[in-house]
């Protein structure tokens, strides 16, 4: 609500009131920019997560981040490297099938597979530990 301003004094308590809201949102950017994981985290949070169902899947902007890159590079990956020497026709219907691959890509899907590849490597240090302590035992 606008404060009804009548006269001089008035407009000088606006400027005043105006001026220290003005620090205080100042005080709150830089706080929220003080650092690269804050900068990161700010710019990470234009890329709202959103359901994986329906039709809020074709919308660029209802997808997770991973998914959002993986439409770029999945199609550029296939053709820079199996689909090199390639005709147009070819690399245009392999962009549009792997646009439509990539729409299974999402974050939950690249964490899983992170996890699992975590845990097979540390499966393999766990025996190599093991290994070099008893190394007759197995």
């Amino acid at each position: 609500m606008d404060p009804i301003i009548k006269n001089s004094w008035d407009l000088k308590e606006e400027i005043v009131r105006l001026r220290a809201e003005e620090e205080v949102q100042l005080m709150a950017i830089k706080e929220r920019f003080n650092s690269p994981a804050a900068i990161f985290s700010t710019v990470y949070s234009l890329f709202p997560k959103g359901n994986h169902t329906g039709e809020n899947k074709s919308n660029i902007f209802n997808q997770d981040f991973v998914s959002i890159i993986s439409r770029f590079l999945i199609p550029l990956t296939l053709n820079k490297t199996l689909f090199k020497n390639s005709g147009f026709l070819v690399k245009a219907l392999v962009g549009l099938v792997s646009q439509k691959a990539s729409g299974y890509v999402n974050e939950e899907s690249v964490g899983g597979l992170w996890d699992k590849a975590k845990a097979l490597i540390t499966n393999f240090t766990k025996k190599d530990k093991v290994e070099k302590r008893y190394p007759y035992s197995m």
